[in-house]
């Protein structure tokens, strides 16, 4: 999937799914459809849908931005040194698409002590089906 064109990509995405999954932008904080949801379920790159994190993980971390303390096992997400901005941040990609997802900082929970900070609009929720609802 990282092979599509950009005008491919331009054709499948939203406009702000674009400029955040293949421009490496960012959402602004307190805007994401995710920020604040609490429903259960999958968190899945809305570039290619591969499953990225599980509500399980998802915490508040008062960002603005969703934060999980880890990403769904086997290799799903990636990261790679960022220098943009006169930092030293590591940036998180989808691992199967390559799409930007947001950054990952120490200074999450336990058990990991990460806080994976991801962008709403690099996401799709898929309803976990056997949730007890109230």
């Amino acid at each position: 999937m990282a092979d599509k064109s950009e005008a491919r990509w331009r054709e499948v995405l939203t406009p702000e799914q674009f400029e955040v999954l293949r421009q490496k932008g960012t959402e602004r904080a307190f805007a994401g459809a995710y920020c604040d949801a609490k429903d259960p379920g999958t968190y899945r790159c809305a570039g290619c849908g591969d499953p990225l994190f599980s509500s399980e993980s998802k915490f508040e971390s008062g960002s603005g931005w969703p934060s999980f303390y880890e990403a769904i096992e086997g290799g799903r997400v990636r990261t790679e040194e960022d220098h943009t901005l006169g930092m030293k941040r590591m940036e998180v990609l989808c691992g199967s698409c390559g799409g930007h997802l947001g950054h990952v900082f120490p200074d999450g929970p336990a058990p990991t002590g990460l806080r994976y900070c991801i962008n709403s609009v690099a996401l799709a929720l898929e309803p976990d089906e056997d949730a007890d609802v109230d």
